[in-house]
């Protein structure tokens, strides 16, 4: 049974959704699902816009057939052929054995070398700048590498002013009916997914992003929709959109907000995180969380890293060294270029107190652009009273910190 949505006039949704994939890049947990968004064109010729994943196949198909109702599929546009995006695209050469694909060098490179059997096919290989008319609508091309993969492109239809915009723009979260932004509470029940889909999937490519969004500047006034491959359609409020993007692409905090992370062994690291939390709250911020790395999938603090501005780090010693899974959250900032941020530490040791000195290291000289504020609080197996007076100036340097910024 087909299940598709109007965009436009002659632009419909084709795509499907998957609440049984746990694991998104078998990494990510997404356990609210996810959408794979394709798009047909109905035109003088007809025109799919990118495939999806192998294992909604069968709906994509019958979306198609549906809504071509006998007519041939003239194009096949790939603007990203990641599997989750490309797996179906030999399905769609098999049914239509006539259709012309369109898409970059490297995208068919990348095809060949992922197996896909195209060369019997019209193969048509476009650049930033060029052209293709389907009859009453026109698209251009516009190059995107690194975004995030390096064959990527998007396209807009300067007819109707429709972007496909790729792996931009998009987020976790299936669309379950709802096609559009404004179909949903974005800002309640969405953001925080799609924040979470552009910081662990997109967000060591920044520079990039940004450049693809002054591109995007150039014709703003003309973008009417933006369609993504994951997520829900935009057809209102753009500029909230572009304004999330250039927070997280430029590495600036979305919110003047605390985050704490601690690791703990026996509760007494995270006693101390919470009685930070709590002279913070009696000090005005409360606009914080609080996080445990053993049992927080680092999506999700790489996630609220990007949102805030403040971040403790509260640590136990392990083998002499910064606790596993604590170290492993820093990598993966590191590895998604995570910059910008303020960082107090919390430390902890029974015998032999280095998580500290070594996160301080690691913030000093493996990122960029972070500072680290001078007061620390140490702690030798739990919080006694008698660090009361440490925790207060920790609290006080992060608060004044804060009200600087």
């Amino acid at each position: 049974m087909h299940c598709v949505r109007k965009v436009t006039d002659d632009l419909y949704w084709v795509g499907a959704n998957d609440h049984r994939l746990a694991l998104f890049e078998n990494i990510h947990p997404i356990p609210k699902g996810v959408s794979y968004n394709a798009y047909l064109l109905l035109d003088e010729q007809t025109a799919l816009f990118d495939t999806i994943d192998w294992s909604a196949c069968r709906q994509l198909l019958e979306n198609i057939q549906y809504l071509l109702n006998g007519k041939p599929l003239d194009v096949l546009v790939i603007n990203h052929m990641e599997p989750d995006h490309g797996a179906s695209i030999e399905e769609i050469l098999l049914r239509y054995p006539n259709v012309k694909v369109i898409s970059t060098e490297k995208s068919f490179m990348l095809m060949r070398q992922f197996g896909f059997d195209i060369d019997g096919h019209e193969l048509i290989e476009v650049q930033e700048g060029d052209t293709y008319c389907f009859g009453k609508h026109t698209i251009t091309f516009v190059a995107a590498p690194m975004v995030h993969w390096p064959e990527a492109m998007v396209t807009f239809d300067t007819t109707s002013g429709v972007l496909f915009s790729a792996d931009a723009f998009g987020s976790f979260i299936a669309l379950d009916g709802k096609l559009f932004a404004d179909e949903v509470n974005f800002d309640r029940d969405w953001i925080d997914e799609a924040r979470r889909y552009y910081t662990n999937i997109v967000g060591k490519y920044g520079p990039h992003v940004q450049f693809l969004l002054k591109k995007a500047a150039g014709i703003l006034d003309q973008i009417k929709f933006i369609c993504p491959l994951h997520g829900p359609v935009w057809r209102s409020d753009l500029g909230y959109l572009i304004d999330k993007y250039q927070h997280w692409s430029t590495y600036e905090p979305e919110e003047k907000a605390v985050m704490i992370v601690y690791a703990s062994m026996y509760g007494n690291t995270e006693a101390a995180a919470q009685a930070l939390a709590a002279k913070l709250a009696e000090r005005g911020i409360t606009n914080t969380v609080l996080y445990d790395v053993s049992n927080t999938h680092v999506s999700y603090l790489i996630s609220e890293t990007f949102r805030v501005s403040h971040i403790v780090l509260a640590s136990v010693t392990y083998n002499l060294g910064i606790y596993p899974v604590m170290h492993n959250y820093l990598a993966d900032m590191k590895a998604l270029n995570l910059q910008n941020r303020t960082f107090a530490i919390v430390e902890n040791g029974s015998w032999a107190c280095k998580s500290g000195d070594l996160m301080q290291k690691f913030l000093d000289e493996e990122m960029k652009c972070m500072t680290v504020l001078n007061e620390r609080l140490s702690l030798a197996s739990s919080l006694g009273s008698d660090k009361e007076d440490e925790l207060n100036a920790l609290a006080d340097a992060i608060v004044d910190n804060m009200n600087e910024a």
